[in-house]
């Protein structure tokens, strides 16, 4: 890991973000100009409960306008796809790129924001992360193995698998986890190439980034290897009311919390530019390197500037911790 600091934004693929009446077709608009304003990355989330843009069909349209940013996932949920096809569709952008593809994941929340992701894909809630490690595991034989493959975990057993396509790295795209539960922080550090939390407070992300660099020293692996990384949703107004406003309209519409709910889970910054860089160097002081900042709006117009205004703080957001 270099100690540079880069700053990515997450494309609006829900509707929840492109708002009513808005034309979907904009979003790789947005990623070429996304490139052109000096971001690092662009990034998708990922579900099936809410309409939206597809995570990998969006990288893949983004990946055909674009030629310098690193194309994410923040985060792919695994379980939506069957393990083979899904990394035959990530080594298909990662090749289509030139190696731009990193793939964070997660196993989902408990409660309405996980379970029914599992029962809409037919696949069991309990051992999901089991599921979620031994789908990695996978992905990363098929991606550096000459076939057949044979692979024989707990929860994925499978024989005789064909060659797959080669992504265009050796070995594939680094694939970060979420989660910043000390069972998270545990299999990162033993297995994942990144670590992509969102926690309210910069302390806590310091005090998890020391855990896990502990760990992966345990297992043998140098605790540079892997990016620490921070998902952070962004709102810069002039009038900070103005600002918590907007941001409470995002909040309701993504989420159906109040504002005060979702800043107790995760990490949210609304107001004057000078706060709001103020807050996001504090995490850069805590260790964070790799910024993926998502828009706390309701509408493409309202995305379109804030990607505008928040492209203005990049310098001083990337000057040395």
């Amino acid at each position: 890991m270099d100690d540079d600091i880069r700053i990515g934004v997450l494309l609006p693929v829900s509707r929840a973000q492109w708002g009513e009446g808005g034309d979907p077709r904009e979003l790789v608009g947005l990623a070429t100009r996304a490139e052109e304003l000096g971001y690092d990355s662009l990034w998708v989330n990922d579900s099936l409960l809410t309409p939206r843009v597809e995570a990998l069909a969006m990288l893949a349209a983004a990946a055909a306008v674009t030629g310098r940013v690193t194309l994410g996932t923040a985060a792919l949920m695994p379980v939506l796809r069957r393990p083979v096809q899904a990394a035959h569709a990530l080594a298909s952008i990662d090749l289509l790129s030139g190696g731009r593809l990193a793939v964070a994941v997660g196993a989902g929340f408990p409660g309405r924001f996980g379970r029914p992701l599992y029962e809409v894909s037919e696949v069991p809630w309990e051992g999901r992360f089991t599921r979620l490690d031994e789908t990695v595991a996978l992905w990363r034989r098929l991606w550096s193995e000459d076939g057949p493959v044979s692979f024989h975990g707990t929860a994925l057993r499978f024989d005789g698998i064909p060659p797959q396509t080669r992504p265009f790295r050796t070995g594939g795209p680094p694939i970060w986890l979420g989660g910043a539960t000390p069972a998270a922080l545990a299999r990162t550090g033993r297995l994942y190439d990144g670590w992509l939390p969102y926690p309210p407070a910069p302390e806590q992300y310091e005090t998890g980034l020391a855990e896990l660099r502990r760990v992966a020293a345990e297992a043998g692996r140098s605790p540079d290897a892997l990016t620490p990384a921070l998902f952070v949703s962004v709102l810069v107004d002039d009038d900070a009311e103005e600002g918590r406003r907007i941001m409470e309209r995002y909040s309701r519409a993504n989420y159906g919390l109040p504002l005060e709910e979702l800043e107790k889970i995760q990490a949210v910054v609304a107001g004057p530019a000078g706060d709001v860089v103020a807050r996001l160097r504090s995490y850069v002081d805590a260790g964070a390197r790799h910024l993926v900042c998502r828009i706390g709006t309701v509408d493409l117009g309202s995305q379109r500037a804030q990607m505008e205004r928040i492209a203005g703080l990049l310098p001083v957001l990337r000057e040395p911790a």
